[in-house]
């Protein structure tokens, strides 16, 4: 049986969030971090995917040492980890101040992570109905096209999560802020199929270093304010 070590480095958990972040791996990699190894018959990326088809996402929360013990393979210090993972969680949940994003600027103080990338970085940013954020995802690292940002892989987590709006961002490594045409046409696919979905994009914010561009204020692509 193949152990995690021995699977490709690109699709190694530890290995892809160390180069993407958390945002780019599924529910059962970040599990199979948390693992570390799997069990006798199984590798940890098995073992991960075992557990949440014995108790989907929602069960997950719920559970206790005892009902975890019962999945095959994994150990009373396995279950005892998660189970401490969780709680901590929430804990860490229920404290958390409420995070507003308004406006442009608010997407620049966000996005201090992408902002030096070499790369080009494009995240979104879930938000409730009072512009409260739910989650970020960065949906596609590289040069960005029309193909590569595809309205799907940026609604369906605003769908999961209940979201009301959706704000997207990107960084220009070179500095500069105009926007491509790519960045337009992307933004207007995105606007469509809001509104189609009833998910309103709130803006597109190009990010640099030391400045920003609301392309809504702008006019581009959301027609003049």
């Amino acid at each position: 049986m193949p152990k995690l070590k021995d699977i490709n480095k690109i699709a190694h958990p530890r290995e892809k969030l160390a180069k993407y972040g958390p945002g780019k791996l599924s529910n059962t990699e970040l599990l199979a971090i948390l693992l570390r190894t799997g069990g006798k018959n199984c590798n940890v990326l098995q073992l991960a995917k075992k557990i949440f088809k014995q108790y989907p996402k929602q069960s997950l929360i719920a559970t206790n040492v005892a009902q975890l013990r019962n999945i095959k393979d994994l150990g009373l210090a396995k279950a005892c980890e998660i189970v401490a993972c969780i709680e901590l969680g929430k804990r860490l949940l229920k404290d958390k101040p409420a995070q507003l994003i308004l406006s442009a600027q608010d997407v620049w103080d966000r996005c201090g992570d992408i902002r030096p990338h070499k790369k080009e970085h494009f995240v979104v940013f879930y938000l409730d109905n009072r512009h409260q954020e739910i989650k970020r995802d960065t949906v596609s690292i590289g040069t960005l096209t029309a193909s590569l940002v595809h309205p799907r892989e940026v609604f369906e987590p605003a769908i999961s999560h209940s979201a009301a709006h959706i704000l997207v961002a990107h960084n220009h490594p070179s500095g500069e802020l105009q926007p491509s045409t790519d960045d337009i046409e992307i933004t207007r696919r995105l606007i469509e199929a809001g509104k189609i979905l009833g998910i309103e994009l709130l803006d597109h914010v190009i990010v640099t270093r030391h400045k920003w561009l609301s392309m809504k204020k702008e006019g581009l692509a959301f027609g003049k304010m």
